[in-house]
């Protein structure tokens, strides 16, 4: 995605912001993001659906920025099951092959390959109509998944109308069935566990922008934006206003150890702490006095809601674990971060940008 961007009318604003990226042969990523933030925009410029605004689309060296759908080898799945109803599940999967012109030896072995990856052997013979919603998403899955030497798999939010007690089942499926084919597949979603379940890198969208793409590990230990912070994770990362100066914040004139020297940094300023890398202790030193407000037990966890001064603080307690009285926090300085005007800063003498 070369210098991508893209308006629906001339004049308007931009549903894409301007954005370079490379996607890896065989990569599994996940565009993520609020309805509206330009997901959907982006993976049908990818398909050919829609021609960018700006900038171009290569795939393997070839620009294919005006090239239609059909001569891109593209394989995409919508939200809703796109499937035949009159015909059986095989004769579905066959269906693209047949367009592809395979010969029928071809298109057997490659149905039967994709029926038993998605444990859909049994209903081979069956009609489509008969078939429930999930059964439906799988065939839909599977037309995709079936086109011999496709350059990437497209799924736009195909899990939205599946029952959520077989989305883990599915979500597992694909994940799976990824790892043995191997086509580049793009996932969008809304929903953070299927995009850190499915995907090797998460591209986090906001408001037509690529705020941070990275691993699920790094968008959850290092997020860019104090949107990513909130956005994943449940609860999401704690956000504080703050005054900094050299190694210590101050946050309702109470002292943060920052555990580096920032120096003054402009802008807008936040500490940023998931509720994960906070303690509960009874007095200790260096803590900051909180006020516990309620506690929700989910069993293998507690999620303390405090307050330190006028700010909302959530804080995990793992099993076992009980609330102290007249307790303080401590937060952990190496998962501690400082934001300005929303944007990670940096932290002195460590290796890496944001």
């Amino acid at each position: 995605m070369d210098n991508i961007a893209h308006r629906y009318t001339q004049d308007g604003a931009h549903a894409l912001q301007p954005m370079t990226m490379e996607w890896r042969d065989g990569g599994a990523y996940a565009l993520l993001g609020p309805s509206g933030c330009g997901k959907t925009t982006l993976l049908n410029i990818i398909s050919g659906l829609v021609a960018p605004s700006d900038g171009r689309v290569v795939f393997d060296g070839r620009d294919v920025t005006h090239l239609p759908p059909q001569e891109r080898n593209i394989a995409q799945v919508f939200q809703f099951p796109v499937v035949y109803d009159s015909m059986t599940v095989a004769e579905n999967l066959e269906f693209p092959l047949r367009n592809q012109g395979l010969d029928t030896a071809q298109r057997r072995r490659r149905v039967a390959e994709v029926l038993e990856l998605l444990e859909l052997t049994h209903a081979a013979r069956h009609k489509a109509r008969n078939l429930g919603a999930d059964s439906k998403q799988k065939i839909s899955l599977g037309r995709g998944l079936v086109r011999t030497g496709a350059n990437a798999i497209l799924l736009d939010e195909p899990l939205t109308v599946i029952d959520p007690a077989l989305k883990w089942e599915l979500r597992a499926q694909l994940k799976k069935v990824h790892q043995q084919i191997g086509h580049t597949m793009i996932y969008v979603t809304h929903d953070q566990t299927e995009a850190l379940t499915v995907a090797d890198q998460v591209v986090v969208m906001l408001e037509g922008r690529v705020l941070q793409v990275g691993t699920p590990q790094e968008l959850f230990d290092r997020p860019a934006h104090t949107f990513v912070g909130t956005f994943i994770g449940s609860p999401g990362m704690n956000l504080l206003p703050c005054t900094v100066g050299g190694s210590t914040a101050r946050v309702e004139d109470t002292p943060v150890p920052l555990g580096a020297d920032y120096g003054s940094p402009p802008g807008a300023l936040e500490l940023g702490i998931r509720p994960e890398h906070i303690r509960l202790a009874a007095g200790a030193a260096g803590g900051l006095p909180v006020t516990v407000r309620k506690v929700d037990d989910l069993g293998r966890e507690q999620i303390v809601h405090a307050r330190l001064g006028s700010r909302d603080l959530a804080i995990i307690l793992r099993e076992g674990e009980a609330v102290p009285d007249n307790p303080v926090a401590l937060f952990d300085t190496d998962y501690l971060h400082l934001y300005a005007d929303g944007v990670r800063v940096p932290r002195p003498g460590a290796e890496g940008t944001p």
